[in-house]
Order: C-alpha cells, then sequence, then structure tokens
C-alpha cells in the first residue's frame, strides 16, 4: 500500500515564512531556510515553498533566498509562486526544487501546464488550484486566494491534469488557517475526478484532522499544513505514530535526539 505522506508548507513573503487565516492576516513566522533544515530532519516526507505574493505582486519568485533553502534540504521540494511560463519553470528547477506548482499562471495561459509537462514531465509538474465555495459552487481563485476567477473548479483541475500535470494541490480557502479539519466534500469531489496523487490543504488543526483525513478518504495521498508545525501545536513524530496506530500506511524516519527549531515548539 502507497504510504501517506505528510508535507510542511513554507508561505513566504519577503524572504520569511508567514502564515494567516483564509489567506489573510499574515504574521511572519521564521526564515525559511532555518524551517527547511527543521522539516528535513525531523521526519517531514517532502515540503512546499511558496512565494506567496509573487503572482499578486507581478513579479518572478525570489530566486536567492529558494537556492539557499533547497541546499538545506534533503526530501523532495516542491516550489510555487509567480510561475507564468516554461522559462520560469526552468529557473525554478536549477535552483533545486524537484516539482513546480503552478496556479494563476496556468489560470492566464492554459497551455502552460502542457508545455511544462511536455518539457520536463508530468511528475514535475503539479497544479495548485485556490477554491472556495461561492454560492454553493466550487469556485477558482487567482492571486494567492485573492481574486475570484469565476471559473468551477472541479472541471479546472481535471482539464490541467489531462493536460499533463501528475499531482494536485487543492487549497481550500474556506478551511485554510481555521484549524476545523479538512475539507472533506471538496477534496472528495477533486479525488473522483482525477487519477493522480492529491494533496489536501487548507484546515489541520490537529493530528486527528489528519486521521480523520487518511481513513475518510482514501484516496488523498498527503495532508499538508503550515501552522501546527511551525508553532509545534502538531509534531510530525507524533503525528507519524499516531498515523502508525492507527493502521494508515506512512514512513516513520529514525527520530533525532529533538524535534523543535527556535520557536517552534521545543523537543520532543
Amino acid at each position: 500500500m502507497i504510504t501517506k505522506r505528510i508535507i510542511p508548507c513554507l508561505d513566504v513573503k519577503n524572504g520569511r515564512v508567514v502564515k494567516g487565516v483564509n489567506f489573510e492576516g499574515l504574521n511572519d513566522v521564521a526564515s525559511p531556510v532555518e524551517l527547511a533544515k527543521y522539516y528535513s530532519s525531523c521526519g517531514a516526507d517532502e515540503l512546499v515553498f511558496y512565494d506567496i505574493t509573487a503572482s499578486a505582486e507581478g513579479r518572478a519568485l525570489f530566486t536567492d533566498i529558494l537556492t539557499e533553502t533547497a541546499k538545506s534540504v534533503f526530501i523532495p521540494l516542491t516550489v510555487g509562486g509567480g510561475i507564468n511560463t516554461v522559462a520560469d519553470f526552468d529557473r525554478v528547477l536549477k535552483c533545486g526544487a524537484d516539482k513546480v506548482s503552478v496556479n494563476s499562471g496556468a489560470i492566464r495561459n492554459p497551455g502552460l501546464v502542457y508545455e511544462a509537462a511536455k518539457l520536463y514531465g508530468d511528475q514535475c509538474v503539479v497544479i495548485s488550484a485556490d477554491v472556495k465555495r461561492v454560492d454553493g459552487v466550487f469556485r477558482v481563485y487567482a492571486k494567492g486566494g485573492r481574486e475570484n476567477t469565476g471559473m468551477e473548479a472541479i472541471g479546472w483541475i481535471k482539464r490541467c491534469v489531462d493536460n499533463g500535470a501528475g499531482e494536485v494541490v487543492l487549497n481550500s480557502i474556506d478551511t485554510d488557517g481555521v484549524k476545523g479539519g479538512f475539507d472533506l466534500e471538496m477534496l472528495d469531489a477533486v479525488c473522483n475526478a482525477v487519477n493522480v496523487p492529491v494533496i489536501a490543504s487548507g484546515g489541520a488543526g490537529k493530528i486527528e484532522d489528519f486521521i480523520t483525513l487518511f481513513q475518510t478518504l482514501p484516496k488523498v495521498d498527503a495532508g499538508l499544513a503550515a501552522s501546527i508545525f511551525h508553532f509545534g501545536e502538531v509534531k510530525i513524530a507524533d503525528l507519524k505514530r499516531a498515523m502508525k496506530d492507527n493502521g494508515i500506511p506512512t514512513r516513520i524516519y529514525p527520530a533525532p535526539s529533538s524535534e523543535g527549531a527556535s520557536g517552534t515548539g521545543g523537543t520532543i
């Protein structure tokens, strides 16, 4: 059985990791380089790095801090933010990314996913969809969750996968940062529409939320979270032990002497 992945997310603004609620009210957390080192050493399966204001500000992703971060990790790294062309894919991959996440760029240029998949392979292209309910319909948002595109989300995600996206990160704006659990209804709809790995993002508040996610929706491949890991509310080693105890397949890495970075929650 395929193991379920646990993925911390670094939302980066102006070279610092930040976290807010419903994509708003951003608060400074820590250095992305230090957090990347921390997660790489304490059992995370992968890491996601988002330059969260690149698209909204109409600029390219900062590559200096990305390059330094990539050098600090020994687990797969997915990078997104300001990805608008295949040249952006190339630049980010050369900085050390393993996969490239695209959202607003694919909305502006629907052919981007197809072009990138042909050049770099499906496994390299991740479609990241920021989705919110509007009058009972799942709608796609662009520019870091700031702009309603009006597009129906499930059809859009399926189209991106058909064009070559090898993985989907579903970010529920409705549950982001609220810590009331993952958006199971939205995730179920996506899992039933595509046949590639789906990563759940938005809503995790405690270990039990991950257990519920994987037990309720076995098709979901991974759970992604930010603040609960950054602030030590959930320790990855504890989460993985709980997953194993509940019969959820996961990789258990050798435990380090401590699982706590400066400002991230102490030791175990």
